[in-house]
């Protein structure tokens, strides 16, 4: 347990190479360890302690506020803005800093991000203006870009319709996107949410992969994920906060569902930022949960609310289907859906701690609510296990439980062995077996054998707790814990 900490804070502080050498150190009495840390952030450790590179110029001063990397004659280095108009470029193998600084900046500079233009690395700096700096030379490439109406606070870089752009962002509270090869201002962005953003779906509209966010101004809006534009004007119907977001395809048209503390349930066509049809009202409280399927070739939503009621929509006609799937009179915190043996249907978690399989196509309950949790259900989760489908809950009594959903059965023990609440569930595979990773606020992580639910390996302890977990491609495991993420390998 303690060597797997050490390797973690090695990790944290920068260090892999001292990570993976405490990571192989055998333990007496202790098998060897199952996992290794691949890589960890630091943003809660202090930047003193981390592994440092020193300036040359004696003039070097001030906080680092930027930093940025790139390949500069095949060589891997890193570019470090301090507090002042200097930017420095360091040799990330050998550590030296390589040539000068970057000193002919009209004024303080903030941030800087790089990319490659015509071939050749360059690196754009934003302060008073934005610059453009060719690596290899250190020499500033054309003029500055001037447009901001105060100063550029962050740059980022990217490609549109395979040019090279710029995105910088400022006091003035505007977006602009700069074309590098021209130098060009290309457009200028809207603002985002001006309130907390509380749901967010993915989806790809017209070929662009966009993203689907709504929030506590009342707002729904859609971003193109390729430019980090806002794809039209936001979509405004709800007159409360926006609390869940799904997507799905209606008559070849990608939409979006989303539910609203004003008890209301609203589709947008996302290829043209229209509301499709009237508002559905259904629920008469809170609409907390959207999920999206198909039954019998019709795309239809789920939704729940603390009205303790289950609805579906059809998505073509905006009409609801049925009557409403009423279990007992709770709050619906959490909606799923899925195929069970060629059926579409949706689980649901109330706040008494039961969950409901529904089947989408009759609106019969499947089998009788299952009442294993002694506490408040908190997620819902499906998955697969030996080819059944199965649900995973993750409930405030601290177990987890797995459900076989064509016979509505419990599938062996609750899973316990956190101290404190679990936090998070995530079903995956690892070493070609499916697997159920819980997360608590006590720090620790656990790995189940989803089939037989017995442990497998050793329970992984953080130095925070931890809130959120996904099972990666490979077996990884992607972990938040406080305010860092680090991802763990197989050995």
């Amino acid at each position: 347990m303690r060597r797997q900490l050490l390797a973690l804070d090695a990790a944290r502080y920068g260090d892999m190479e001292l990570a993976a050498r405490i990571g192989a150190v055998p333990v007496v009495g202790e098998p060897a360890p199952r996992w290794q840390v691949e890589w960890s952030t630091g943003s809660q450790v202090d930047a003193r302690a981390r592994q440092v590179m020193t300036a040359n110029d004696p003039g070097f001063g001030g906080g680092v506020c930027a930093v940025a990397t790139a390949v500069a004659d095949g060589r891997p280095v890193a570019l470090e803005i301090c507090e002042g108009d200097e930017v420095h470029v360091w040799d990330l193998i050998t550590g030296d800093q390589i040539g000068d600084p970057l000193i002919d900046h009209d004024g303080v500079v903030y941030a800087v991000a790089t990319t490659v233009v015509d071939g050749r690395s360059v690196a754009v700096t934003g302060g008073n203006a934005v610059q453009v700096w060719d690596l290899a030379t250190g020499e500033q490439v054309g003029e500055p870009l001037h447009g901001h109406d105060g100063v550029v606070r962050a740059v980022a870089t990217g490609e549109v319709e395979g040019r090279p752009v710029a995105v910088t962002v400022g006091d003035d509270k505007t977006v602009r996107v700069w074309d590098l090869a021209t130098g060009e201002q290309t457009r200028a962005l809207l603002h985002g949410h001006d309130g907390v953003v509380r749901a967010v779906a993915t989806a790809v509209v017209e070929g662009r992969p966009v993203a689907v966010t709504g929030g506590h101004d009342e707002t729904v809006r859609v971003w193109d994920l390729a430019t980090g534009e806002q794809i039209g004007a936001l979509l405004h119907g709800h007159d409360r906060t926006v609390s869940a977001v799904a997507t799905s395809v209606v008559d070849g048209r990608p939409v979006a569902v989303t539910g609203s503390y004003d008890e209301t349930v609203r589709v947008w066509d996302l290829a043209t930022g229209e509301q499709i049809g009237t508002l559905l009202h259904g629920h008469d409280r809170t609409v907390s949960a959207v999920a999206t399927s198909v039954v019998d070739g019709r795309p239809v939503a789920v939704t729940g609310g603390h009205d303790g009621t289950v609805r579906i929509w059809d998505l073509a006609t905006c009409q609801e289907i049925g009557e409403p799937l009423e279990g007992p009179p709770l709050e619906v915190w959490a909606v799923a859906t899925g195929v069970v043996e060629g059926r579409p249907f949706t689980v649901t978690g109330s706040e008494d701690g039961t969950v409901q399989v529904w089947d989408l196509a009759t609106g019969e309950q499947i089998g009788n609510p299952r009442r294993g949790h002694s506490e408040d259900i908190s997620a819902v989760e499906t998955g697969d296990v030996e080819g059944r489908p199965v649900v995973v809950t993750d409930g405030e009594d601290g177990t987890v439980r797995v459900w076989d959903l064509a016979t509505g059965e419990q599938i062996g023990n609750p899973r316990r062995g956190h101290s404190e609440d679990i936090s998070a569930v995530e079903t995956g595979e690892v070493e070609g077996r499916a697997v159920t990773v819980t997360v608590g606020e006590d720090g620790t992580v656990e790995v189940w054998d989803s089939a037989t639910g017995e442990q497998v390996g050793t329970e992984l302890r953080f130095p925070a707790p931890v809130f959120a977990v996904a099972v990666a491609p490979g077996g990884r495991l992607a972990v938040g814990f406080g305010h860092e993420v680090a991802v763990l390998s197989l050995r």
